[in-house]
């Protein structure tokens, strides 16, 4: 084949699952809402079914439903047969995934889901098929012809039947009013649980990490310090432990641009007080916020004694991942 060949050969398969996916707006009845209210009433699981590639579009439906507020597992029709049927319990919801309808593995399974008298909702792409009439709910999701040229290896259908597990997952996502926040406790590892859920206790230098220095502290012996701690500054406390400024490698470069002697010179000459300042409660995010709107790459972190506990600096953004 010729690039030219590829090429068509791609957009011809691109178009024909595009078209699949918007046949199915005029599959969508009143069964479809009767699905995701079956679904919003159980207590337990929704258990998503389906033998080959079914299974594998069961595996992450089973996956979407679960990480969008709608607890949700896969368990393999052929092993079920075998066992694995004891995973379903009566607060629970059977998804069974056919394309023909007829896949023996998951229709071996209706007797038992039966008995357990739990909801069965059918994903397929045929209205008459066994699977169909034996569900309490069928969402039909077929297509006119897969985009293998063949028509015999599943594309299209396997497409059209994703993209139906999803409008599933999103309605039941609206209904259950599913947030931001309730995402990214989902997703702790990822960008969104990091800005959402990391604060700045969690990731800040504390105790012993903290540079302090008083006000009569030599200019000299407070480089020492900044040298020491590698923040880039200091804070400055009185015999209590509050902050009463701050010294920075900016506050350095004007204490040196006056000449002023840095082994006589106190530290209360250089500092300047008003630093930006922040609670250990407050999210990362917020502490990335206030360090670009000041342009500063390190945040005094106080407690309600207004001392300081701790010192977050940008690259300890940049490595949790929240920068």
């Amino acid at each position: 084949m010729t690039p030219s060949l590829f090429m068509q050969s791609a957009l011809r398969t691109i178009e024909m699952e595009s078209k699949a996916i918007q046949s199915l707006s005029g599959f969508l009845d009143p069964q479809f809402p009767e699905a995701c209210q079956a679904l919003m009433a159980i207590r337990g699981k929704i258990v998503v079914t389906g033998m080959g590639k079914s299974g594998h579009i069961g595996k992450k439906i089973a996956a979407t439903l679960a990480s969008t507020g709608s607890p949700a597992f896969f368990v393999h029709p052929g092993e079920a047969s075998h066992g694995d049927i004891g995973m379903i319990a009566q607060d629970d919801a059977v998804i069974a995934m056919s394309n023909s309808g007829e896949t023996p593995e998951v229709l071996s399974l209706i007797p038992a889901i039966k008995r357990i008298g739990v909801p069965l909702i059918a994903l397929t792409g045929s209205h008459n098929s066994s699977l169909s009439k034996q569900s309490d709910f069928h969402l039909y999701a077929g297509v006119e012809e897969e985009a293998c040229p063949l028509n015999l290896a599943p594309t299209s259908s396997t497409t059209a039947t994703l993209v139906m597990g999803d409008a599933l997952a999103i309605a039941l996502l609206e209904a259950r009013g599913f947030t931001a926040e309730d995402f990214a406790f989902s997703h702790p590892s990822g960008s969104l649980g990091k800005r959402l859920l990391l604060k700045v206790e969690d990731i800040m230098h504390a105790g012993v990490d903290v540079p302090k220095v008083t006000p009569q502290t030599k200019l000299k012996e407070a480089l020492f310090e900044i040298s020491d701690k590698k923040l880039g500054m200091t804070s400055v406390v009185d015999d209590n432990g509050s902050l009463l400024g701050v010294f920075t490698d900016g506050d350095l470069r004007r204490a040196l641009d006056k000449d002023l002697d840095i082994k006589s010179t106190s530290i209360s000459q250089c500092m300047h007080s008003g630093a930006a300042t922040i609670d250990p409660g407050k999210l990362a995010a917020e502490a990335l916020y206030v360090m670009e709107e000041k342009k500063i790459t390190s945040l005094i972190v106080l407690n309600e004694q207004n001392q300081p506990v701790g010192v977050v600096h940008l690259h300890d953004l940049l490595k949790a991942g929240v920068a």
